[in-house]
């Protein structure tokens, strides 16, 4: 999904070389300085996927720069690029690759992640086909005992467009907008988790890293593979889940001052700790 940006993505790899550049030159003493001096705000918007990292990012980034402070809001992707396009943030967060329509804006990949689907651990279902997932999701199915579970009626559960999890989802099952039946519409993903731990006859699609997050966490819900391949990181990393997209940093320009000095931080290995800490996949892996 990148190849389509390269020059965006080759731009950020070379705010990369050119930071890694000006810190091999310097001392530790000489590094000291600028981030002494570091100071002003930024606003960042977009992806529930992306908040709680980018929230944690930015913390770290604030600890060692004092004077800076930095805002970190959900709302969905769409609310990302359509922010950093109208200035309204410094940057915007996009679960997915930019689109053609979107190559005005530079992206700054920083994780990769995948969409899951997610049901509770009392649904003894253990595996859907790709036909048996629309047909949950269209109506086609309207009972769980159709595909082997219980004799309950299903409830399906989504996001609203806008969502870069409903665009994925919709793109893989080769689904239209108006096709699809939800029994709710919620927006970041905690939400969606809380109504299928709370409801034995519910699905999602989601985050699979937030998925996993919560699985770990004891979360009575539990992911089905995805074509026959099973819903985790590990198979994100070595590239044979179904679902990856790219998380990603989105500006109206290239970053400079305070703004490249942050996207330089999230860019780099100093947070590769916290994007594993999210179930997610640092981009340079």
């Amino acid at each position: 999904m990148i190849v389509r940006h390269a020059s965006l993505f080759l731009a950020a790899i070379g705010l990369l070389i050119l930071a890694g550049c000006s810190r091999d030159s310097a001392g530790p003493s000489a590094r000291a300085k600028p981030a002494a001096a570091l100071s002003g705000k930024l606003l960042i918007t977009g992806s529930s996927t992306m908040q709680p990292l980018m929230a944690e990012v930015a913390q770290r980034f604030q600890s060692l720069h004092p004077g800076v402070q930095i805002e970190v809001q959900a709302g969905g992707s769409g609310r990302g690029v359509s922010d950093a396009r109208n200035g309204k943030a410094d940057f915007g967060m996009a679960s997915r690759a930019l689109t053609d329509k979107e190559s005005d804006l530079f992206g700054f990949p920083v994780g990769r992640d995948g969409i899951g689907i997610l049901v509770h651990t009392q649904n003894p279902v253990k595996a859907l086909t790709r036909d048996q997932v629309s047909g949950l999701y269209t109506g086609r199915v309207a009972n769980w005992k159709e595909l082997g579970g219980h004799d309950a009626a299903v409830f399906a559960v989504g996001a609203a467009p806008g969502h870069s999890s409903h665009e994925l989802f919709l793109e893989h099952f080769k689904l239209r907008n108006e096709e699809i039946t939800l029994h709710a519409i919620l927006g970041d993903n905690p939400l969606r988790v809380s109504a299928v731990a709370e409801n034995p006859n519910a699905i999602v699609y989601i985050s699979l890293g937030e998925a996993e997050r919560r699985v770990q966490e004891g979360v009575p819900v539990k992911l089905l593979p995805m074509d026959g391949v099973p819903a985790t990181s590990r198979n994100i990393r070595n590239g044979n889940y179904p679902i990856s997209r790219p998380l990603m940093l989105v500006t109206r320009e290239l970053p400079r001052g305070l703004a490249r000095t942050f996207i330089e931080f999230a860019f780099s290995a100093q947070v590769n700790d916290i994007v594993a800490q999210y179930d997610f996949i640092p981009y340079q892996e």
